[in-house]
């Protein structure tokens, strides 16, 4: 059994080695011969900042369903807090492109959404919703209806055997059924999941990356297969989800300082779409959720949505300011990981 094991950590370590070593040679002998251009990872100026309304038009998105809501829907709450918000940030950040993905009530797909992002050539994605949960089904009793029914018995035997029916009545509750609302209420935010490392590659391949080379050197038609380009998109990745955590983080922060409840940064197993498709540093705030009476009633207020929305102008110009005058990389972060919205 010692045998065994010892050969099967040995097999580990032998895994572990070469993959280290491919590591190696692409840092030491790859990394060095390209450098990307246009998306440099030294400081830049955020100029362009995409504001995304959550769902839209014929997708409502989570309503209001439990007993004594406001039957509200989320696309009206998140389109009231993103247009406050790109107000906001036009007043905090004069100087910033701020662009919305929709300021009525149409239907905008994810990708639609991603495009237009893209095409405006974003420096960051904001994307605003409202959090949702399956709800239990509670029930009452509201009445009594009489109900008829019959039992049936033998008597006698042989030919003299004879069926006896007789009828019966018996009352039988009648009850109403309702959606019982959540306990759980807060903000948090959402970055893509490390885990879609593939989605945002693609992502990447979809953009005006150049590269920069010798004058003469063949490299400058980009192969999306090379092991040169497959190393910067990752490492461009890992950047992105550096700052999408950084920015998620300072947006929890100034939620936290109104009073609000502080759910923390998360990333779905499942990934989001919207934020793996993006070229750029994305994050998608869950304001509260729909579904508890509490966070519903403040969710459509609007003293609730410019709250919302002065919090993460407040997240972002802080953010801006961090990213234009940086300072040297801080220590690895930790986030959470869930499978449920």
């Amino acid at each position: 059994m010692r045998d065994m094991d010892q050969k099967k950590n040995s097999s580990i370590k032998m895994l572990v080695t070469k993959y280290f070593s491919k590591i190696l040679i692409i840092v030491l002998f790859i990394l060095p011969a390209i450098s990307l251009k246009t998306y440099s990872q030294q400081a830049k100026k955020i100029r362009t900042i995409i504001v995304d309304a959550g769902h839209g038009g014929a997708d409502a998105g989570a309503h209001g369903e439990y007993e004594g809501s406001l039957r509200s829907q989320e696309k009206n709450i998140t389109l009231a807090i993103a247009n406050k918000l790109v107000e906001e940030l036009k007043r905090q950040l004069p100087g910033t492109n701020i662009i919305p993905t929709r300021t009525s009530d149409i239907t905008q797909t994810v990708r639609e959404k991603a495009r237009l992002a893209n095409e405006n050539h974003g420096d960051l994605f904001v994307c605003i919703h409202a959090d949702a949960v399956a709800l239990k089904t509670g029930s009452r009793i509201i009445g009594y209806r009489n109900e008829t029914y019959t039992t049936t018995k033998w008597i006698g035997k042989g030919k003299r055997k004879k069926k006896i029916v007789t009828p019966h009545t018996r009352q039988v509750a009648i009850r109403e059924y309702f959606k019982i609302p959540t306990t759980r209420k807060g903000t948090s935010t959402l970055i893509f999941t490390a885990q879609r490392t593939n989605e945002k590659i693609k992502a990447l391949e979809s953009s005006d990356l150049l590269f920069e080379t010798e004058q003469n050197d063949s490299s400058l038609n980009i192969n999306y297969d090379s092991p040169e380009w497959k190393a910067n998109a990752l490492l461009y990745t890992q950047n992105y989800f550096r700052k999408s955590y950084k920015l998620a983080s300072a947006v929890q922060q100034e939620i936290a300082n109104t009073g609000r409840e502080d759910l923390g940064v998360w990333q779905r197993q499942k990934g989001i779409w919207v934020l793996q498709a993006t070229q750029m540093p994305a994050i998608l705030i869950e304001t509260g959720f729909i579904a508890n009476p509490e966070d519903e009633r403040y969710l459509n207020s609007e003293k609730g949505q410019q709250e919302i929305a002065e919090s993460i102008a407040r997240a972002l110009k802080k953010y801006k300011e961090q990213v234009e005058t940086p300072k040297p990389a801080s220590a690895s972060v930790e986030i959470n990981t869930t499978t449920s919205k």
